[in-house]
């Protein structure tokens, strides 16, 4: 598609139609470079992934399950992304001399702007309304899933930024032969964050609330750094939760059956239904998750009376739990706390985890020592009244939420003062 010099070395940039177009191995090297699975599926580190220069709890340098290639596969063989469902894969491959892929962007060409937790439908809405056509449209991330990782993929055999740059600009110029109007790299890290505004993409800001392990020994070490008004309402919640007879059960691996899928499903398609009008993620999509990642999957299920009643699906990285989806049948009295919150973090504790994500929005989990954290994105609009109006609107919302981040931790946080 286009080509980039890096001194006397020239390389290749093509858009790929699908995850199949490139092995696995390939790929995992870019996404996850230094990280390897063992046979038992846990990620293992290369040693001189240490020497890289960048804290080993960065997201820049940890394992992330989402940008692998067995994950964004089988969003593509499932069905759930591709032509159908408004998802179709145009993944940037650079390529050196050799034809060695080096650096990746996963990216999809989008006729809307379901599934990404960025909102920019009133950016749609207004250009549309001015006489313009806003899609199709790029969107640079992980389908249904925010979290934040890397976006700009690169082996350990190139510069990292001078691939980000390369990237970046290939970007660009897939809008304009694909006629979009625009391109959106959610969910980034903040390096990329930062190259890619030096590269004069739009910067935007917005705010999550993860949990951080503090080398806690067990729950009760979390609870004794809170406020003790907020411990006691966690200790009652936990109590209330578990009214009525219901029992937890966690599992990974090969401790999940199908029937378990086939329960968290029900879940899901109800919960999705209510709340989106149509789940993103269908049957098939989660045995093959079990099947392929089964032991980077943390599948929390609440049992009454011998039913399956709720459930939540985490996955496991090498430094954080990822919280994603929920679901119930039965409504129960801070259950979904329970299931989604408290579960995770004695599951991080215990296995050594450095934090919890615990999905999207949700200031309610303040109160369960979630604090807030700045989620990144990036965006490429081509038409320049559209434009300078995004970046005016940017730059007062980046203020807010920077405001807004700074007051919660100052006055609302839920652990002791001093």
């Amino acid at each position: 598609m286009t080509a980039c010099d890096d001194e006397t070395r020239e390389f290749r940039l093509k858009a790929i139609g699908g995850l199949s177009e490139i092995t696995r191995e390939r790929w995992d090297a870019m996404a996850n470079p230094g990280w390897r699975l063992s046979d038992a599926g846990a990620p293992v580190a290369d040693p001189e992934s240490e020497s890289q220069g960048v804290e080993s709890d960065s997201p820049e340098t940890e394992y992330n399950p989402f940008i692998s290639h067995d994950f964004l596969s089988i969003l593509e063989e499932s069905g759930c992304v591709g032509q159908a469902a408004g998802w179709l894969p145009q993944h940037l491959v650079l390529e050196d001399p050799d034809g060695e892929p080096v650096a990746a962007l996963p990216a999809y060409l989008k006729s809307h702007s379901m599934g990404e937790y960025v909102f920019d439908h009133a950016w749609a809405d207004a250009y549309e309304r001015a006489g313009g056509r806003y899609y199709p449209k790029l969107q640079c991330s992980v389908p249904f899933t925010p979290a934040t990782g890397r976006r700009f993929l690169t082996s350990r055999k190139i510069d990292r930024d001078a691939a980000i740059t390369a990237l970046s600009g290939g970007l660009r110029d897939l809008c304009r032969l694909r006629q979009a109007s625009s391109a959106h790299i959610t969910f980034m890290t903040e390096a990329e964050w930062d190259v890619a505004g030096a590269e004069g993409y739009l910067q935007r800001l917005d705010q999550q609330f993860h949990w951080h392990n503090r080398d806690y020994a067990d729950f009760d070490g979390f609870l004794g750094d809170l406020a003790s008004r907020k411990r006691k309402q966690i200790r009652k919640e936990r109590r209330e939760a578990l009214g009525s007879g219901i029992e937890i059960e966690c599992l990974t691996g090969s401790d999940i059956g199908e029937h378990h899928w086939d329960a968290f499903h029900a879940f899901y398609e109800d919960t999705g239904a209510r709340k989106w009008g149509r789940p993103y993620l269908n049957r098939t999509f989660f045995s093959l998750l079990g099947e392929r990642l089964g032991e980077r999957v943390l599948l929390v299920m609440a049992r009454r009376e011998g039913r399956y009643i709720a459930g939540a699906l985490n996955l496991i990285g090498s430094h954080a739990l990822f919280g994603r989806n929920w679901g119930c049948l039965e409504d129960h009295p801070f259950l979904h706390f329970e299931v989604c919150y408290y579960q995770a973090i004695d599951f991080a504790i215990a296995n050594g985890l450095a934090r919890v994500e615990a999905g999207a929005q949700g200031a309610h989990k303040l109160a369960r020592g979630y604090l807030p954290a700045v989620t990144r994105s990036a965006h490429f609009i081509a038409h320049p009244g559209l434009r300078d109006a995004v970046e005016d609107y940017l730059s007062r919302e980046r203020r807010a939420v920077e405001h807004e981040s700074a007051v919660i931790a100052a006055e609302h946080t839920p652990f002791r003062k001093g």
